[in-house]
Formats: structure tokens, C-alpha cells, sequence
């Protein structure tokens, strides 16, 4: 299942408006804070998912029968684009357990590229439900192979995609490789991939945008 924030108008839209707009784009802080902001929305609408259990808590006045998450997700994000929305997502997520990846592609002389996946780093990940965050879901491979990863270290009970903006080739990929139990979760979604694999009209590379250039490996 693929969930589009922006098939409705909201903040979510104009937030990701400004991660696109090249005016706005120079303002480093500006772009973290809409990834951090959009993060913040999707936990809090992932969260209406999550298995809840309902708890007698004491008030000065009294008892109250409150519903609270039953367990704590784990979010995953892929260095180092990913860290923004990881932090707004972990701004509601307080409690979560963390996990970071280090996935990124890796520059061939011919233009091509394939995906190292060099660290990671998490806690037991088995019945756990795992949010994964990368602003770019563009081709798909680097996501693909962290899943694989993922389930290699332990068996989620159910694992959520957060993404800024994703590709149609990209979702499609992601659900034919892994299978479409994962559930994808979009400030937005463009339907071209240029031939080096980046998204258009996109926005650029989130990890230059929110942290400064980088050289090419």
C-alpha cells in the first residue's frame, strides 16, 4: 500500500513545495526543518496503525483508562540524507529504539552506479515494527537492499517506508523485490527517472541540500 500526503491539500504540500522550490533551497536550515516537519506528520499518522493498549493511569483528581502504544517502533533512517526526517518522526516517536544504515551509491567511471551498504547499526529487530527514513525513494535499490538487510538481521513484524518524495518506478520496484506488505508512505510522488536514476521534477539531492556538497566515490 502506498499512502500519497499530498493526493490532499495540506501543510504536508506546501511544506514539500518548499523542498522542491530552488528560492527556498539555499536556506539549509529552512529544508531540514520541512524534512524534520514532514517527519513529524507521518509518525503521527503512522501511529493510528500501531497496536495500542489501553492502561489505568493515576491523575491528581482521579483514574483514567488512557490508550497508549502497546510497543515501541524502531526507525531506521539511511545516512545521511535520511537524518532529518529521522529526527522529526523520532520527535514523536520519543521513546523508539534507533538504527542507522549507511547506504549510498557508489559512482562508476561509465556513469553507472551500484549500492554499498557498509555499517549498520540496531537493536534485535525481531516482531519489531521498523519505520525506515530516505527523503529520495528514486530508483528503489539502495531501499531495497536495506530491507534485505533488515530481514536478514532479524523478522519485523511489519516494516513502514518514509519518503519526502518517491518515484512510480521506485514504489514499484521496492513492492515487486520485497513484496507489498511493505507500506509506503509519501509527502509526494513524480513519475520520471532521469537516466542516472534521479527523480523529476524532484527536488535534488536531499543530502547536499540539507548538509552541503559532498565528492562523488
Amino acid at each position: 500500500m502506498v499512502i500519497n500526503l499530498s493526493s490532499q491539500h495540506s501543510l504536508v504540500s506546501n511544506w514539500v513545495s518548499e523542498l522542491r522550490n530552488t528560492d527556498v533551497q539555499g536556506d539549509r536550515m529552512r529544508f531540514r526543518r520541512n524534512l524534520e516537519r514532514l517527519g513529524e506528520i507521518v509518525a503521527y499518522e503512522i501511529s493510528k496503525e500501531l497496536p495500542w493498549t489501553e492502561t489505568e493511569i493515576q491523575t491528581p483528581l482521579g483514574t483514567h483508562n488512557s490508550k497508549l502504544l502497546a510497543e515501541q517502533p524502531v526507525l531506521l533512517t539511511i545516512l545521511r540524507a535520511g537524518l532529518p526526517l529521522h529526527q522529526g518522526m523520532l520527535n514523536y516517536f520519543d521513546k523508539a529504539d534507533n538504527a542507522f544504515v549507511s547506504a549510498y551509491r557508489k559512482h562508476r567511471s561509465d556513469g553507472s552506479f551500484e549500492i554499498s551498504l557498509e555499517y549498520m547499526s540496531s537493536p534485535p529487530l525481531d516482531n519489531r515494527i521498523v519505520i525506515i527514513s530516505d527523503p529520495m525513494l528514486a530508483t528503489g535499490a539502495s531501499l531495497v537492499k536495506t530491507i534485505n538487510v533488515v530481514k536478514a538481521e532479524g523478522n519485523p513484524a511489519a516494516i513502514h517506508v518514509v519518503a519526502a518524495i518517491a518515484s512510480t518506478i521506485g514504489i514499484e520496484y521496492v513492492h515487486r523485490e520485497v513484496g507489498t506488505d511493505v507500506k509506503i508512505w509519501c509527502g509526494d510522488i513524480d513519475d520520471e527517472l532521469t537516466a542516472k536514476g534521479y527523480i523529476v521534477p524532484g527536488l535534488g539531492d536531499a543530502g547536499d541540500l540539507a548538509f552541503g556538497a559532498k565528492t562523488q566515490s
